[in-house]
């Protein structure tokens, strides 16, 4: 066996490989429960939280002419006084958290 070209097709193995991952994780999203999670740590901050949901699919969204792919979720909370319900939008592909919304 020629080891010349042993080590050139290890190395184009290598690079496609190394290239394909790069590309892949540039288009991957985070989970839906990491987004839940960073959105009950945002709400935890503010006092503890009886209850969470969130969409598993994404979908598109728009905010001051900016598109995003989010996820929307929920979460719920008893205070003092009654109980409290917010939704979220968070953006799939950081998981930060793009708007919150005081439901009624």
């Amino acid at each position: 066996m020629n080891w010349k070209s042993f080590f050139l097709g290890l190395s184009v193995g290598v690079v496609s490989g190394f290239a394909t991952k790069q590309i892949l994780d540039a288009n991957a999203f985070v989970s839906p429960e990491k987004a839940l999670a960073n959105a009950k740590e945002l709400f935890k901050q503010s006092g503890p939280i009886s209850g969470s949901w969130i969409q598993m699919k994404t979908e598109p969204y728009e905010k001051q002419n900016l598109s995003y792919t989010v996820y929307k979720g929920g979460i719920s909370r008893f205070t003092e006084e009654s109980m409290e319900q917010y939704e979220f939008i968070a953006d799939a592909a950081t998981g930060s958290i793009i708007e919150t919304v005081k439901l009624v």
